[in-house]
């Protein structure tokens, strides 16, 4: 499953397959975690380069430095189609309102 799909489809996605998803508590640090999980394909997570940059992305927003060093790192993995997926998750996470941005 694709970033995309998991922003578009949030609701039924998290209770159907039980994947570890961004919630609106989890704070830049916690979304790193979550974003290296999907990096590395581990603790639930399918390895997903364009999900580990959405929540890359997405933790960054929230204050992560590291964050933002491999949402980097994992951009020079990608071609533009799979950047561009990833830009276009993280910006429904952040319009349906699951993950707030620091002020």
């Amino acid at each position: 499953m694709t970033a995309q799909e998991l922003a578009h489809d949030l609701q039924d996605n998290s209770q159907d397959e039980g994947l570890p998803l961004p919630t609106v508590d989890m704070s830049g640090d916690d979304l790193f975690k979550l974003g290296m999980m999907y990096s590395a394909g581990s603790g639930g997570c399918p390895m997903d380069r364009v999900s580990a940059h959405m929540i890359f992305n997405l933790a960054a927003m929230k204050g992560s430095v590291e964050a933002r060093v491999y949402r980097r790192e994992m951009s020079m993995e990608m071609d533009r189609e799979e950047i561009s997926e990833a830009q276009k998750a993280a910006r429904r996470y952040i319009d349906q309102g699951v993950v707030t941005l620091v002020a």
